[in-house]
């Protein structure tokens, strides 16, 4: 093979090289920028569905009717979309963070006793609605928008450390103007739950729930 052959080979070699390279580059750049395209739509999705879920936060209206009978009337505004919608309610203690104030100078009994105890104006009646034993929880109930239900409650029992004569009269004071703390869990098909919080006032006006 001549120099000139040999120098032509070389070139040629050299530009294949190149063209392979620049192949492999653009092909990199390409899967790159695909990759980048797929995490972009991915991200703006979640962000899509997440303001779609806000938009159909359940409107739930709750109050409480003391006369003749203490009941908790539970309502069902909307959105329509939803359609059915599924609601567990749960009475939160009125306080916040520790226990150890009420906690102070009792026996291992009525410390057991005060992790049961609703620290709270009224509990839901035991056994009645298919509420615990506790009278804490009530099990999901189906609501439709539009709808309401009601459901039995009754004054929290006070703790037996609250045995002195005027025990039931200051448990009573204790939470006299408190509200009704709840959570409500709300489930619908094809749908992220929704967890509302609610303070329900004792003067019976409806309360409206937050996410």
């Amino acid at each position: 093979m001549s120099i000139l052959d040999t120098s032509i080979a070389a070139v040629s070699a050299a530009f294949t090289g190149a063209a392979a390279y620049g192949a492999w580059r653009a092909s990199r750049e390409a899967n790159t920028a695909a990759r980048h395209a797929n995490e972009t739509a991915t991200v703006l999705a979640q962000i899509e569905q997440e303001r779609w879920h806000r938009e159909l936060t359940p409107q739930l209206r709750i109050k409480l009717q003391a006369e003749p009978h203490e009941r908790l009337y539970v309502r069902f505004d909307g959105p329509v979309k939803l359609g059915e919608l599924h609601i567990e309610l749960s009475i939160q203690d009125d306080f916040l963070g520790s226990r150890r104030p009420h906690m102070a100078g009792l026996t291992p009994e009525q410390r057991a006793e005060a992790d049961e105890a609703v620290w709270g104006p009224y509990r839901f009646k035991p056994g009645v609605d298919y509420a615990d034993a506790q009278g804490r929880v009530v099990p999901a109930f189906p609501l439709f928008p539009g709808g309401r239900t009601r459901l039995d409650v009754d004054p929290s029992p006070r703790p037996s450390w609250y045995d002195d004569s005027d025990g039931e009269e200051r448990w009573r004071d204790r939470y006299r103007t408190s509200p009704i703390r709840l959570w409500a869990d709300c489930t619908a098909p094809d749908h992220k739950p929704w967890t509302l919080a609610f303070a329900v006032p004792q003067d019976g006006s409806w309360a409206l729930g937050g996410v």
